[in-house]
């Protein structure tokens, strides 16, 4: 397609979703209160009614829903092509997410078998009253939960993107290449440094940024106190484009959770609050078998963990209201993955009596909830946290486990993690493979789960402000192979995977933005 009707094309799909949205009812009952208003004029009321709407801020909420809407379209395509090449183009990709999804689902229904528990269930209205009281702290009455394991773990995904192959292309003619060394081996395009470089400009070594103590060129208390009067007053314009940007070098401590949610257009106004609240409702009037999921992935991760366990309840409240919401299978239109189904019981097999199981068409995985927990810091408001959760997830977090050709993708993470080490520590990649301790198996756990639960608090926020100010994921795979790159020494002198692991197990202590900007910028190519 040309440039011109791609543009149409992309014009008409944002007005076509907008149409149907709260946001259009609502400008456009302004539009009609406000021809009662004397300064709007017959002979020019298209312009007036415009210029009323952009002086009360309507305009400004449209163009930051508008700029929403690019951020999650699918990008436009030939008109002939079939619905499923726009989720993902490539068919051996296609059929892995297929196979994959099949034994998830298989995994989960042998649980319901073998535990004798329905995938749900009406609660008796007792048990509802108890849940309804208990709501906000669920964390000190939970089921018994020892028969409950999860339904896979990171490393089971893992060992399904390592067997990933192109039936199409031919290996031998990567022989000259290092691409055989690693376990990733599908031919992807990632960035090479001097690409990555160009395409992080904002990181460099001279620009100031937050999360680094000392700048050469500028007092770091002087940059960070413009940079705080900046930061307001893109808050106060409200405007989501200048927010991503702004976030690119880090974000106030006092200012990110004003700025996240610009950047996702996530209002938390009352008919949000009310959404919220009719999910509640549906966790105390439903029991489904992801819950006893739920609980036991909080308990196996955020209740250990130093930093999070003092949000359980909150964990609880969102991923119980999110595994109910309908709207999270919007996602599924760019998502390379297909929301699993199972059949109403009693009804038999009929393709009309499958359901979307659960209804968000999401089965969490161990460290699922990690994706919430880091949020807790700066939201307070369930209602509040729960969309800006939601909407980070249907942006980023699911393609960390849904096997795509996405650049932002999983694969395509673990390859360009791979092919960084390789081309700037060959030496370090080479002996790590020898003594059978692929970087990649000690690095997935990190990537997949985003370093949450990895780093400390206040540097996971600094790393996600970099994923929502770029808009990829891709600044995961460059922080993982800068960790390897700033511990070799150490891991040169390692001689099996138990020990790299240890050397490598605790990152609570790094800082995240001189490790990335080092990497990128001070590696000699």
């Amino acid at each position: 397609m040309d440039e011109g009707s791609e543009l149409s094309l992309t014009i008409a799909q944002t007005v076509q979703r907008l149409k149907g949205s709260h946001l259009h009812s609502q400008i456009e009952r302004q539009a009609k209160e406000c021809l009662h208003q004397p300064e709007i004029k017959l002979e020019s009321l298209k312009e007036d009614v415009r210029s009323f709407l952009k002086t009360s801020g309507w305009e400004r909420q449209l163009q930051n829903a508008v700029y929403r809407e690019l951020h999650v379209q699918l990008p436009p395509s030939h008109p002939a092509a079939p619905p499923e090449h726009l989720k993902e183009p490539l068919a051996y990709m296609r059929k892995a997410q297929a196979s994959w999804e099949k034994r998830v689902l298989k995994s989960l229904n042998s649980m319901s078998t073998e535990l004798g528990v329905p995938l749900a269930r009406m609660r008796p209205a007792a048990e509802q009253k108890e849940l309804s009281n208990k709501w906000n702290e669920m964390g000190t009455d939970e089921p018994d939960l020892t028969s409950v394991r999860p339904v896979y773990a990171p490393k089971d995904f893992l060992e399904v993107l390592i067997s990933l192959r192109n039936p199409n292309h031919d290996g031998s003619e990567d022989v000259g290449v290092r691409s055989h060394w690693g376990l990733i081996q599908v031919p992807l395009n990632v960035r090479d440094i001097p690409q990555l470089r160009q395409a992080y400009s904002e990181l460099n070594l001279t620009s100031g940024q937050l999360g680094i103590d000392d700048h050469a060129h500028i007092h770091p208390d002087m940059f960070e106190n413009e940079y705080v009067q900046i930061g307001k007053k893109v808050v106060l314009e409200q405007d989501s484009a200048a927010a991503q940007q702004y976030s690119r070098q880090g974000c106030p401590t006092g200012l990110r959770a004003d700025l996240w949610a610009l950047i996702l257009n996530s209002t938390n106004q009352p008919q949000d609050v009310m959404y919220y609240e009719q999910l509640t409702a549906g966790v105390i009037q439903h029991d489904l078998l992801v819950d006893n999921l739920i609980y036991k992935d909080v308990k196996l991760t955020a209740s250990n963990d130093d930093y999070y366990f003092v949000f359980e309840d909150f964990l609880y409240q969102v991923l119980l209201c999110f595994s109910r919401d309908t709207a999270v299978l919007e996602h599924f239109k760019y998502n390379s993955a297909t929301p699993p189904k199972s059949f109403i019981q009693g009804k038999g097999e009929d393709e009309e009596c499958a359901v979307v199981y659960p209804p968000n068409g999401v089965i969490p995985f161990h460290g699922f909830s990690m994706y919430v927990a880091p949020l807790c810091f700066l939201y307070n408001e369930p209602s509040k946290l729960y969309s800006v959760f939601r909407e980070v997830y249907s942006r980023y977090f699911f393609r960390l486990h849904s096997i795509s050709s996405s650049p932002s993708g999983v694969v395509s993470l673990c390859l360009q993690f791979e092919r960084l080490l390789q081309t700037h520590l060959p030496q370090l990649f080479y002996h790590l493979r020898q003594i059978e301790a692929q970087p990649l198996r000690i690095a997935f756990k990190w990537m997949v789960r985003a370093f949450s639960g990895y780093l400390s608090s206040d540097q996971l926020l600094l790393l996600w402000d970099r994923i929502l100010g770029y808009d990829s994921l891709e600044v995961v795979a460059v922080l993982a192979a800068a960790v390897f790159a700033f511990r070799a020494e150490n891991l040169m002198e390692v001689t099996s995977l138990a020990s790299a692991e240890a050397v490598l197990a605790d990152l609570s202590t790094l800082k995240v933005m001189p490790l990335i900007q080092i990497f990128l910028f001070a590696t000699a190519i």
